[in-house]
């Protein structure tokens, strides 16, 4: 259930394996590019993957939801626009339609991540709905959480070679998760209960965006106080204890940005470090925009090139991408032309593509018009691009940091 970046990679694993797969998503357009070969995934060899196993038979799509031994639901668990709230409805719809098909001995899989407690509910949900399903008591069915836990471009690998944490609502339901992964995960199987699993997975996210926030809120406190941030973590790095994160222009992707908020949600009065972590790296984005706006003021056409979009480097994937923000305010704002280099992608994203200041360009074509460049996303790519700008052009990096003898004060550049 559900054909996006989770689901669709699992089903093509699942399929290699040797399982028969039955895709299910609401969206016609996924299933539609799907069947025609354009796959939306962010790894080439995916869609060779999935095109092979369409023509095997080993993976169909289907509408409505078929009869099957197992039921995986990787469907989106997004945040509401207001409160940080989690909404469920996408995980709620699947088990719905799962539960008219059900019958005993089926093994249902939520990979999802959602707020601990969730898979109790739906497990529960599910009986109200088959209680045909309940004998004296016992669930005929067995229901466990198995949180993904894979790197964007490097999806398939991973979700073949990282240990798995799986958690049922019972002992029963445990062992049948366990079994069922261990067929196709050459990493270890840790087996739990479900309550566990979750927040094994919140927990993952949570700590990772606590320790950008570190990193980001000492980036904002060097330039502050006029010490090259980059150069600090180095030297403070060089503790045998002690692993400062680089900083960057925030936190994107689909996890970590929204993972921490199902914790403060549970529980808000026992998260308010998370809470303020969370605070940091959205203050973070807020505060490079500041630092290009600033220094595009001095120019009175500016133009600028941004360097990279996605959340993170060497991938495609733009979803919740800090750069996205800043370059959809400084177009929406009109605040100068704008040069996009992004080497992962063919087009702007639909967000971008409307504003006329703004074109994807490669990066000699961005240098050479640019007056301020900011590196947004330290893509390969872009190593060394500060060294290769020619005198008096301005460049700001994640730390803040803008080129030697510029100053905020004045007009332009200073030799």
């Amino acid at each position: 259930m559900g054909l996006g970046y989770i689901g669709l990679p699992l089903a093509a694993v699942l399929a290699r394996s040797g399982y028969k797969v039955l895709g299910v998503d609401i969206k016609p357009a996924v299933v539609r590019s799907i069947e025609s070969g354009d796959i939306h995934g962010l790894e080439p060899p995916l869609g060779l993957l999935v095109v092979e196993a369409i023509r095997r038979g080993s993976l169909a799509l289907c509408d409505p939801v078929p009869h099957a031994d197992v039921y995986i639901l990787a469907v989106p668990t997004p945040l509401k626009k207001k409160k940080h709230q989690v909404d469920l409805s996408y995980v709620e719809k699947a088990v719905d339609s799962v539960a008219l098909r059900l019958r005993p001995g089926n093994l249902v899989i939520i990979e999802s991540t959602v707020p601990v407690g969730t898979t109790e509910k739906m497990s529960r949900r599910l009986l109200e709905l088959r209680p045909d399903l309940e004998r004296e008591g016992k669930s005929l069915i067995f229901v466990a959480h198995c949180p993904e836990r894979v790197l964007p471009g490097k999806v398939l690998d991973e979700m073949v070679e990282v240990d798995r944490i799986v958690g049922g609502v019972d002992a029963g339901s445990t062992r049948e998760a366990g079994d069922f992964y261990a067929t196709f995960v050459r990493g270890s199987i840790h087996r739990t209960e479900a309550r566990t699993a979750e927040m094994c997975k919140l927990a993952e996210n949570a700590s990772r965006d606590v320790a950008i926030s570190f990193a980001n809120e000492l980036s904002m406190l060097c330039d502050k106080m006029g010490i090259d941030a980059a150069n600090l973590i180095r030297l403070a790095n060089l503790h045998p204890r002690v692993n400062i994160m680089d900083p960057g222009p925030g936190v994107g992707g689909h996890c970590i940005p929204v993972d921490p908020w199902f914790l403060v949600q549970s529980e808000p009065l026992e998260t308010s470090l998370i809470r303020t972590a969370r605070k940091v790296n959205e203050k973070k984005t807020a505060w490079l925009l500041n630092r290009i706006e600033e220094t595009i003021s001095h120019f009175e056409k500016p133009v600028i090139a941004c360097l990279g979009l996605a959340y993170k480097p060497e991938v495609a994937d733009l979803r919740g991408s800090p750069a996205v923000s800043i370059v959809n305010s400084l177009c929406s704002q009109n605040r100068g032309d704008l040069r996009i280099v992004e080497p992962h992608i063919k087009d702007l994203p639909p967000v971008l593509a409307g504003f006329n200041c703004c074109r994807l360009v490669d990066l000699e074509e961005a240098i050479a018009e640019a007056s301020v460049v900011a590196l947004l996303t330290r893509h390969n790519s872009f190593e060394g691009v500060q060294a290769r700008l020619p005198d008096g052009k301005v460049f700001i990096d994640p730390n803040g940091v803008v080129s030697p003898g510029w100053r905020r004060s004045g007009t332009e550049a200073a030799n």
